[in-house]
């Protein structure tokens, strides 16, 4: 279901940017800024402590039967 989705979307983007025109009206120019150095925030990180260990234990898992039921059809 994802794969048609995604094929149309696809096709309809490309129609779009394929079926249009553009013309540059105006040139485009960067801003002018001044830049100057600065300083970077200082932090006081105390991490959390992690113990990990492994552990061997023996989980008892209840037996499931399943029982098919009896279809109508020949």
């Amino acid at each position: 279901m994802r794969q048609p989705k995604l094929l149309f979307v696809t096709a309809l983007a490309t129609a779009l940017v394929a079926g249009c025109k553009v013309d540059r009206t105006r040139e485009g120019e960067l801003p002018e800024v001044d830049i100057r150095g600065g300083q970077l925030p200082k932090f006081d990180i105390d991490p959390a402590r992690v113990d990990v260990r492994m552990d061997t234990q023996t989980i008892v898992v209840p037996k499931v039967e399943v029982t098919p039921r009896k279809s109508n059809n020949p």
